[in-house]
C-alpha cells in the first residue's frame, strides 16, 4: 500500500525536467536523452529492476520526422522502464510521457511563432512523470510485498502521435496478457482548488472502475474533488495504445489551460499541493485495484469511432471535462479556421453543416466529411446564445 505523496520530490523532479537547460525535451534530441538519464538514475536509486532493452532501463523508439534544425529525419526516441517485482502473476503499469515540444520545430505548439522558443512543458507532462516517480518511490519503499508487480514507464514521442507507447505495446517487455491495468498520468499539475475538477478517462474499460472511483471520492475524499468521468478508452494520450490492445486503462488529468502547448507552461505555475492531492487519490485507486482479481476488459463506445479519418481541423483544443452536449472549446489556435471564423475560447460547437455535434466523436465524424477549401456553416453556443459562423478549412 502506498503512503502519502510528498511535495518536495515533485518540486525537484518537475523543476529539473521543465528547466530551460533541457530545452523542452524534444523527442529524439540530446535534451530528451538527458531527461531519460535522470529518470534512469532515479529508478536506480530506488533499486528497481531495469525493464528496457539489453538489461537497461531504456527502450529505443525509431521514428521518422522532418525537422529543419536536424539533418536526418530518421530519429530515435527513448522509453524509460523500471520494474518492481513482487513475485506476482500480474502487473500494474503506471505511466506518463516525458517528452514535450522542444524548441517548437516539430509542430503542435499553440504559440503563433513557436520556432526557437523553449516549451518547458511543466504540466505537460513533467507533472505526470513526477507523479510516476513519486508513486514508484512510495511502492518501492513501503516494505510491503504487494499482490501485484509494478511496471513504471516514462514514454517518449507522445507529442508526435503516441509513438513511444505504441512502440511499447508492439514490443512489450512484460507480457501484455499479464497486465492487470494501465494507469496513465498526463497533465496533473494544474489542479484548481476552487473548481476541484479531476477528469478520469477510461472508466468504461472495466466494469469495476466507475463504481470504485465514485466510492473512493465520496467516502475517502469527500468534498475534495468534482469528478468528470469519461468511459472511453481512447483519447489523446498514451493509455490509448494499451486500450487498443484490449487492456483496462485509467487516465488522470486536471484539465487544459491557457498555457497548454505554449512556452509559458512553466514550473512556477504548478500547484504542487494540488498534484500531491491528486496522487493521493490515484494511489488509493491503485491500492483498491490490488484487492481485486485480474480485471475484465470491456470495449467502450469510442471503438467504433476510431476508424474515422479526416483531413481538416478547426484548430481548437477540446475540453475533456465538459459533460454536456456539444464540443466545448478550451482554446482556439491563432490563424486557424476556427479563429478566422470568429469562434472563441469557451464556445460549444453544437452543429456543423447541419450535423448535430453531441460529443467529440460526432465532431470527429463530421470533420471526416470535408476537405481543405470547403466552407461550412458552424453553430456554437456562447453564453447560452446561439452564434452562427462560416468556417473555411
Amino acid at each position: 500500500m502506498a503512503q502519502n505523496p510528498d511535495v518536495a520530490p515533485l518540486k525537484r523532479h518537475i523543476g529539473f525536467l521543465a528547466s530551460d537547460s533541457l530545452r523542452g525535451r524534444g523527442s529524439g534530441t540530446e535534451d530528451e536523452q538527458r531527461a531519460a538519464a535522470y529518470l534512469a538514475r532515479y529508478f536506480t536509486d530506488l533499486k528497481l529492476i531495469p525493464k528496457g532493452e539489453n538489461g537497461t532501463y531504456f527502450q529505443s523508439v525509431p521514428f521518422i520526422k522532418k525537422n529543419e534544425m536536424l539533418k536526418d529525419s530518421n530519429r530515435t526516441a527513448t522509453n524509460v522502464l523500471a520494474y518492481l517485482d513482487n513475485g506476482a502473476a500480474h502487473t500494474i503499469i503506471i505511466g506518463a510521457h516525458y517528452d514535450h515540444l522542444g524548441l517548437g520545430y516539430d509542430g503542435y505548439s499553440l504559440d503563433p511563432a513557436p520556432k526557437g522558443k523553449i516549451h518547458n512543458g511543466a504540466d505537460d507532462n513533467a507533472s505526470g512523470v513526477a507523479g510516476v516517480l513519486e508513486l514508484a518511490r512510495l511502492y518501492a519503499a513501503n516494505a510491503v510485498k504487494e499482490p501485484y508487480n509494478f511496471l513504471f514507464i516514462c514514454f517518449s514521442a507522445e507529442e508526435l502521435g503516441l509513438l513511444g507507447s505504441k512502440y511499447y505495446t508492439e514490443h512489450p517487455t512484460v507480457p501484455l496478457e499479464t497486465i492487470h491495468c494501465m494507469v496513465n498520468l498526463d497533465m496533473i499539475g494544474r489542479f484548481d482548488e476552487t473548481k476541484k475538477g479531476l477528469i478520469i478517462g477510461g472508466v468504461g474499460t472495466s466494469p469495476v472502475f466507475e463504481p470504485l472511483v465514485k466510492r473512493l471520492a465520496e467516502r475517502d475524499f469527500a468534498g475534495q474533488f468534482v469528478l468528470s468521468l469519461d468511459s472511453s478508452g481512447v483519447g489523446s494520450s498514451d493509455h490509448t495504445s494499451f486500450y487498443l490492445k484490449k487492456l483496462p486503462v485509467l487516465f488522470f488529468f486536471t484539465g487544459v489551460h491557457k498555457d497548454y502547448h505554449r512556452p509559458d507552461d512553466d514550473t512556477e505555475r504548478i500547484n504542487f499541493d494540488g498534484e500531491a492531492k491528486v496522487l493521493r487519490f490515484v494511489a488509493r485507486v491503485i491500492d483498491s485495484l490490488q484487492a481485486l482479481p485480474k480485471l475484465t476488459f470491456t470495449p467502450t463506445r469510442a471503438q467504433a469511432q476510431t476508424g474515422a479519418r479526416y483531413k481538416v481541423s478547426l484548430g481548437v483544443m477540446p475540453s475533456y471535462s465538459h459533460s454536456g452536449k456539444g464540443l466545448k472549446i478550451d482554446a482556439v489556435q491563432e490563424n486557424r479556421p476556427a479563429a478566422r471564423a470568429g469562434i472563441q475560447d469557451g464556445d460549444i460547437v453544437i452543429e456543423i453543416a447541419g450535423m448535430e455535434i453531441a460529443d467529440i466523436y460526432k465532431y470527429m465524424e463530421a470533420l471526416s466529411k470535408f476537405k481543405a477549401g470547403d466552407t461550412v456553416p458552424v453553430r456554437v453556443l456562447r453564453d447560452d446564445k446561439i452564434v452562427d459562423v462560416n468556417v473555411t478549412f
